[in-house]
């Protein structure tokens, strides 16, 4: 049918613009869910031992998070995006709420808990970030 060869390659979807927004959207309010449930999970313990496993969980969830939105876009900006929303999440938990509540509230280790959590939180999809290569 003539030389003309057409825009998409066999098996390329058109545009989905619409369909990145989306997924995108999803990934921060999955930041967002990951940041309260490592929060209210965070004193938690075995025994008389306090065993703060939600904040390694919430920063391993954090890395596949931050990874899944490397596969929708190519900006490194949106794809911190997860990261983001989570820390802001978990910045906003760290004010008092309307009846004065902390939700980060503890003795001895618990007292850590927020320092604990940011830094679990943040480094596994640091790492994830700052492993991507730049395209050629």
């Amino acid at each position: 049918m003539g030389g003309h060869v057409h825009r998409l390659a066999v098996g390329q979807r058109p545009d989905l613009t619409a369909c990145r927004i989306a997924i995108l959207t999803l990934l921060a309010f999955d930041g967002v869910l990951s940041a309260v449930g490592g929060a209210l999970f965070l004193p938690s313990y075995i025994g008389e031992v306090p065993f703060p496993v939600s904040a390694l969980v919430s920063g391993l969830l954090n890395a596949s998070l931050v990874w899944a939105a490397q596969r929708w876009t190519t900006s490194t900006r949106l794809a911190a995006l997860p990261l983001w929303t989570w820390l802001l999440t978990v910045l906003m938990m760290c004010l008092p709420g309307p009846g004065n509540d902390i939700i980060f509230a503890g003795r001895g280790v618990l007292a850590y808990s927020p320092f604990l959590l940011l830094a679990a939180g943040l480094v596994p999809p640091c790492w994830v970030l700052l492993r991507r290569r730049p395209a050629r």
